[in-house]
């Protein structure tokens, strides 16, 4: 596609790099806003600042088609100390694009230079922007800030990169390609006391550590085995010390699973197994249960229509229709409980650190695929009349 010159995918780089290195939080995503607000005025497309907080929407109209369709790419970073030695490494302390999302917002200013100069399509593009991918609130913020009802779409696409798989990879398939994402927090409480008597205490340790085991019984005995589910625990936090019995116990995970009724089971096995863990040893407990991430499913017509073009784009062999369903959570899933779309996930190279770790960065040999893409979706999907 003659529309990507050289001088445009190193324009592209050298934004991805500047991103990299100006990573930031979830809702407080300022300076990342402000340059694609800066990087869409010189395009000369309209756009909004400010949605669902620190989200940017652009809109650019040709002809006169009243359909319309979204793209949508994340804007935020993780509360990661960058280890990588890069010249764009972060230059923000404690932050860094660990996902990506750098390199996802390149991609979608990239194509919208290209649909603002060369045009091709009939009808109006969304570029959606969004804050806060990582913790699950950026697009429900967008959402209710009346993204829907002041930017209207019909259709919406996405792209996420994939370390792993081969640079120029293309990977989707209709239904349920993520999964949903359920938080739990576990206290235990007891009472503390000297290390060299615990029998006159009720120390929660012991316990807390029964429990975390016996959480491991929910998906190998209680989910049905045809069924996908994880249950991770990831922290365990006490108010002990080394000769101080602890008294009260903090266990915090995740579930991943993609069906509501899965969610439930696991939920209410949680809480009897922490019930009756605690008190054989004797300790009280409470948990807390919360639903982040609902399943991403993906529309049959819409991810035909991304097959196809990502088939021009990156090449028939590198495509792959029937990629199986992974356990990672993804928001963009919130878009299409209102519209039908597609997400997909695109090769980041077989030798790329995995996402979120602190030495992960984005390949930027995707930049001009992901953008080719999103350009020829959009003339696929709004076709212009001459065309």
């Amino acid at each position: 596609m003659t529309d990507f010159d050289d001088h445009l995918i190193a324009e592209m780089t050298a934004w991805r790099h500047q991103l990299h290195a100006a990573p930031e939080f979830g809702f407080h995503e300022q300076l990342t806003s402000s340059f694609v607000a800066q990087k869409l005025r010189e395009m000369a497309i309209e756009y909004e600042q400010g949605v669902g907080g620190t989200g940017v929407v652009a809109s650019l109209t040709l002809g006169s088609s009243p359909r319309s369709i979204a793209l949508r790419a994340d804007m935020d970073a993780l509360r990661i100390q960058e280890k990588s030695n890069v010249p764009h490494r972060s230059h923000h302390d404690g932050v860094m694009h660990a996902c990506g999302h750098d390199g996802h917002t390149t991609m979608l200013l990239g194509a919208a230079k290209v649909l603002a100069t060369h045009g091709g399509f009939d009808g109006t593009v969304r570029f959606i922007f969004q804050p806060a991918e990582e913790w699950g609130r950026g697009a429900l913020a967008m959402i209710d800030d009346g993204l829907l009802e002041r930017f209207p779409f019909s259709e919406i696409y996405g792209l996420h990169n994939w370390p792993g798989s081969p640079v120029g990879t293309f990977l989707t398939r209709a239904g349920a390609l993520m999964s949903a994402e359920d938080n739990f927090e576990i206290v235990i409480r007891g009472r503390g006391g000297h290390a060299s008597r615990p029998h006159v205490g009720r120390e929660v340790m012991t316990a807390a550590c029964a429990t975390v085991m016996n959480l491991q019984s929910i998906v190998s005995r209680r989910v049905d085995p045809a069924d996908t589910a994880v249950v991770s625990v990831t922290e365990l936090h006490t108010d002990g010390t080394r000769n101080v019995l602890p008294g009260e116990a903090r266990i915090t995970g995740d579930v991943r699973h993609y069906r509501s009724d899965v969610s439930q089971l696991i939920e209410a096995e949680m809480r009897t197994i922490a019930s009756g863990t605690a008190a054989t040893y004797g300790c009280a407990v409470e948990v807390a249960y919360t639903r982040e991430f609902i399943p991403l499913i993906n529309d049959a017509t819409a991810t035909q229509a991304a097959l196809t073009a990502a088939r021009a784009v990156f090449g028939e062999k590198a495509v792959r229709d029937d990629y199986p369903p992974v356990t990672v959570a993804e928001d963009f899933a919130q878009f299409l409980r209102h519209v039908p779309g597609c997400f997909a996930l695109v090769g980041n190279g077989e030798a790329s650190m995995p996402l979120h770790n602190p030495c992960y960065d984005f390949d930027d040999g995707l930049l001009s695929l992901g953008a080719r893409f999103y350009v020829d979706l959009v003339r696929q999907r709004l076709p212009s009349k001459a065309g």
